[in-house]
């Protein structure tokens, strides 16, 4: 029987270089239901996470509230280093402390912030019952918390918290269990419980919601002690070295080796220094995009590989360097070479527009995906959110952009900042996505129904098929671009969390 099946050797042969809006893949058979999907994939050789999604290592992505909510879902964050050691050593510290429950980094207010501050922080987050402290500030003497029922018929949006707020407070000691807390809730019939030390400085937070909503992680990333899982990014430059033997210490689970060109003798050196040193941390090397490059760092020792140069879309390092790859081919060939020269694992950094672009990332070889404009838009993303043209958005910056490069993201560009710097990125802003927490069940839900589609139950599953030719793929012209996305509308409304949409809408 004739066939129409081009597997991806064939498919990828032709030397064009083939990005994720280029190509479909075909469907196959179902005898499966959506809940025999499994999602678990291999982070690093030796670390297996339940979802595969990663956030990126970039100031305005991933800090430990980030990193914390990932890894509840069964992913996780790498904590950027654009900032000192003791700050990175604490984002390291917050994820490791983290128990469900305890709000770590709950939103306090003080005496002098107004009505409209606590509106304001309504209307950004969707919450009010925020704890009031001498100066504002966590760590700082408790002094009242500021209720939906304090300020619901305060006319006087001008008028001080310190005459509105609720006073002698209910509190918990620092050190009190989960069970201990909701008990206290319970009685006092509260919805929030703050935490304070022996001096009554507030420390943490308990809420009555979030003791609800942490019941429903049982894919959470945790090691052997239990803890979240978190990973934090470092240069190839030797003062960083420092930054990695303080993270060690903290707990970090793995390193990633942030550089835009990975194939380096400073990175190679580096994989080597810190597997020698600290055998048990898991090294993500990169970036890289051919076959010569993942074999360097392979034989220098690393656990996984991340993938992508100039495919973000913050990027210009294709545009202005004229180096680099398609993101498609650049997953197909590493992710092949990796596999068969020594069983690594890649990461498919960079590219990520909507939940089709994860499944082909992984359908053509990728055992996770890592994300930033995606992921930069939620709440739980570092930055504030602004009004512009009457939409809500959130800063968004590359590590390359001169904004970030200023600040220290030039470490990653092997750029001398005593001489003039030549950006590889820009700055701009990304729609409101929401929670991390409704976010990313939604991407975890559209790729089981992907991997149904496809007929495999697993992500192993699915390279097995990608091997042995039984997935297959077609190219696409803009007009069949065009056709799979909405089109011929006057006007529709967008379902997909203000996600990019790749193709052109008639």
């Amino acid at each position: 029987m004739e066939t129409d099946n081009i597997d991806a050797k064939t498919f990828f042969r032709k030397g064009l270089g083939v990005t994720y809006d280029d190509f479909i893949i075909l469907p196959g058979y179902i005898d499966f239901s959506i809940d025999d999907i499994s999602l678990e994939t291999n982070l690093t050789k030796y670390l297996k996470i339940k979802r595969p999604f990663v956030s990126s290592p970039m100031d305005t992505v991933t800090e430990s509230r980030m990193a914390i909510s990932l890894a509840l879902l069964g992913g996780i964050g790498i904590i950027h280093y654009n900032n000192s050691i003791p700050e990175q050593v604490e984002e390291i510290s917050k994820v490791k402390r983290f128990e469900n429950g305890f709000i770590t980094e709950p939103l306090v207010l003080g005496p002098e912030n107004t009505v409209n501050d606590v509106y304001e922080i309504k209307k950004s987050y969707g919450f009010s019952g925020i704890p009031v402290t001498e100066n504002g500030k966590l760590n700082s003497k408790l002094i009242g918390i500021v209720t939906r029922r304090d300020v619901s018929f305060e006319e006087d949006l001008t008028k001080k918290l310190s005459d509105v707020m609720t006073k002698g407070v209910v509190a918990g000691e620092a050190g009190i269990t989960l069970v201990e807390g909701n008990k206290i809730l319970k009685e006092s019939k509260k919805g929030k419980l703050p935490i304070v030390d022996k001096d009554g400085n507030l420390v943490s937070l308990m809420s009555r919601n979030d003791l609800l909503k942490n019941k429903d992680f049982p894919n959470a990333s945790k090691n052997r002690q239990k803890q979240l899982i978190a990973g934090a990014s470092i240069s190839t430059r030797d003062e960083d070295r420092e930054r990695l033997a303080e993270l060690v210490k903290v707990g970090v689970d793995v390193i990633v080796i942030d550089s835009s060109q990975g194939n380096s003798i400073y990175q190679i050196n580096l994989i080597k220094y810190i597997k020698s040193k600290y055998p048990d941390i898991q090294v993500v090397g990169g970036n890289v995009v051919t076959a010569k490059q993942c074999k360097s760092l392979i034989d220098a020792g690393v656990d996984s590989l991340r993938v992508g140069m100039g495919s973000g879309s913050i990027c210009i390092t294709q545009e202005t360097l004229a180096v680099g790859r398609a993101q498609g081919t650049a997953v197909y060939n590493c992710a092949k070479f990796a596999r068969e020269y020594a069983n690594i694992p890649i990461i498919a950094d960079g590219g990520i527009a909507n939940v089709g672009h994860i499944t082909k990332a992984i359908a053509v070889g990728a055992s996770a995906v890592m994300m930033g404009s995606l992921l930069a838009g939620t709440r739980e993303a570092p930055g504030e959110y602004y009004y512009k043209d009457g939409i809500h958005l959130k800063k968004y910056r590359g590590m390359a952009s001169p904004e970030a490069m200023e600040k220290g993201g030039a470490k990653r560009y092997y750029a001398d900042t005593e001489r003039c710097t030549f950006p590889q990125g820009v700055s701009g802003a990304v729609v409101d996505k929401g929670s991390i927490l409704q976010f990313v069940p939604y991407l975890r839900q559209g790729l089981t129904h992907s991997l149904q589609s496809i007929g495999c139950k697993t992500i192993p599953d699915l390279h097995k098929a990608l091997e042995d030719g039984r997935l297959n793929f077609e190219e696409r012209s803009h007009s069949a671009q065009r056709e799979g996305s909405v089109h011929s509308l006057q006007a529709f409304t967008d379902p997909t969390f203000g996600m990019v949409r790749s193709s052109i809408s008639g």
